[in-house]
């Protein structure tokens, strides 16, 4: 019963470390990646966030 534990307990913290690199990887380009974009719907929001959040983007 400990083994069966012990393996499920380490398989949560793989998926948990990859689930939060992912959202980490999505969250930089929705912040970085938008500001070069030619729309300025996505730019404007984008800067305004960046501003929001004491980012530095000029």
């Amino acid at each position: 019963m400990t083994t069966r534990t012990d393996s499920l307990v380490q398989a949560g913290l793989a998926s948990r470390a990859v689930q939060i690199t992912f959202a980490g990887l999505l969250g930089l380009f929705i912040i970085v990646g938008t500001g070069f974009t030619s729309l300025p719907a996505l730019h404007n929001a984008a800067h305004d966030y960046r501003h929001s959040t004491g980012f530095p983007c000029h």
